[in-house]
């Protein structure tokens, strides 16, 4: 029997911030908690796309976060691949990639120069790199003569197609997508869906695509958790969820269980308690 790709039990977090208290001096700020999870419990099998849906705040990025080893828990255990993310965190790392809307960068190197750096990080670099970058950056409309040229030249599009072909390059067993297509334009999300779905189809890889995009979801996940507040709202196929709460579109579900739309929230500023 395989272990699940992700295994969550009771995951809490929170970050603390400063806040004014109602009818205080603007001076006159303390110390408050803001829960960004609440007690998750998640099983996700592996192989397949698992869309996580929510607004900026919802806790998402913060999940991401976790199960990439970037944050730590302050209740419950995560585990990716049977390893904990905590005591196992560099076994994890060995066997998960992570794209965001924040991609870093040597600004100074070419698409190229960091590709080829990240696959060395993985042991993947060898005869034939070269070939597999250009192939993997070409699928993603990316034209052949930026992929020589340094990253600070390029659009901000073009950079985000140069972080989602970082990571198909280093083959990982578990590709967390947080906000992926995030600024790019209509034709450049069509394209990276595409590669995304020749992904799959090709390797054993499980992916977790975190999105505020309802559209991309329901083209792209067997399976959907809504998020808002920390919690998670609704858990199923695009269709099942439609079914269940009479929504004609996966907007029209998160508006029937939530009473608002998709906007972007302030996420709370990441300092632990």
């Amino acid at each position: 029997m395989r272990v699940p790709a992700i295994e969550i039990q009771g995951v809490r977090k929170a970050f603390r911030r400063r806040e004014r208290e109602a009818g205080a001096p603007w001076w006159h700020r303390g110390w408050k908690d803001k829960v960004a999870l609440h007690e998750l419990d998640l099983v996700v099998e592996q192989g397949g796309v698992t869309g996580i849906l929510g607004p900026n705040g919802s806790g998402k990025s913060t999940l991401i976060r976790i199960l990439g080893t970037l944050l730590t828990p302050d209740a419950g255990a995560a585990r990716v691949f049977g390893w904990d993310v905590v005591t196992e965190a560099l076994e994890v790392r060995r066997h998960v990639n992570r794209v965001s809307v924040e991609a870093a960068f040597f600004k100074e190197l070419s698409p190229w120069e960091n590709m080829v750096y990240a696959a060395r990080l993985y042991g993947g670099a060898g005869n034939g790199t070269r070939r597999r970058v250009v192939e993997i950056l070409t699928q993603l409309g990316l034209a052949r003569d930026v992929i020589d040229q340094p990253m600070k030249q390029l659009s901000r599009g073009q950079q985000q197609k140069v972080a989602i072909a970082r990571s198909f390059l280093t083959a990982p067993s578990l590709l967390l997508m947080d906000e992926p297509t995030t600024g790019l334009d209509p034709r450049s999300k069509k394209e990276v869906q595409s590669v995304l779905e020749t992904l799959r189809a090709e390797r054993h890889i499980t992916v977790l695509l975190c999105t505020h995009d309802m559209d991309e979801a329901a083209a792209l996940c067997e399976r959907v958790l809504m998020m808002d507040g920390g919690h998670v709202l609704a858990d199923g196929s695009p269709a099942a969820l439609c079914r269940a709460h009479g929504g004609a579109t996966l907007e029209g579900v998160f508006m029937h269980l939530t009473g608002k739309t998709l906007e972007a929230e302030e996420e709370p500023a990441e300092v632990s308690t």
